[in-house]
């Protein structure tokens, strides 16, 4: 099932959204495309076995890389490479990489469609009102002001594109960014303030609507 974004017609919301919005882009330094994606292309065969061949991952546990924005990227094989974020198969895989070599893979991903997939509609059609409009009396942001209303993110920021990944990984994100496994989201720790009032059901509505964005 596909969901469609519409526009926010609650006023609070709006006003809301809008201001997170602001905030995101005033953040936005200029975007960086330094790297060569046909040499990504070719150093990107052993990623293949995990991500897929183009990007797009076969098993929900592993994230899809097509479409990503290139500033994400190679902040996140940093933050493997450095401890800030945690998996062992990625922070070996991340120190056998040179600067040239992930700014290489950046470009390439970039340059991949993510697959369209669909969404538990039960789970989505409850997740979508906390995507588009948060909940002001709990202080949870809605994410479409950093991840946008198809969930195309902010390339110039850094914010990640969410379109068509699996359900499953974006719910073990947010957990760990929940549980404080996870801190590779800045000294302003947007993500973490964010998940910290999230319950388990309302992140695994999240996950399944996002899922199903287009």
């Amino acid at each position: 099932m596909m969901f469609e974004t519409e526009t926010i017609k609650t006023p609070a919301r709006a006003g809301l959204t809008l201001l997170l919005l602001a905030s995101c882009y005033l953040l936005a330094p200029a975007a960086q495309a330094d790297g060569d994606p046909e040499a990504g292309k070719q150093r990107a065969i052993t990623c293949a076995a995990c991500h897929g061949a183009d990007g797009n991952s076969v098993n929900p546990e592993w994230p899809t890389l097509a479409g990503q924005n290139e500033r994400y990227f190679k902040e996140t094989m940093q933050a493997f490479k450095t401890g800030k974020r945690s998996n062992p198969l990625m922070t070996a895989q991340a120190m056998l990489l040179n600067e040239t070599e992930i700014e290489n893979l950046a470009a390439y991903y970039a340059t991949q469609t993510a697959n369209q997939r669909t969404a538990d509609p039960e789970l989505a059609a409850r997740g979508e009102s906390l995507y588009r409009g948060g909940d002001k009396s709990k202080g949870i942001s809605a994410c479409i002001a950093c991840h946008g209303p198809t969930g195309r993110g902010n390339a110039p920021a850094g914010y990640p594109q969410l379109t068509g990944q699996h359900a499953t990984y974006t719910a073990k994100q947010l957990n760990d960014y929940k549980s404080g496994a996870r801190t590779s989201d800045g000294e302003r720790q947007i993500m973490r303030n964010i998940t910290a009032q999230l319950t388990s059901e309302q992140i695994n509505a999240v996950a399944a609507y996002i899922q199903g964005l287009r």
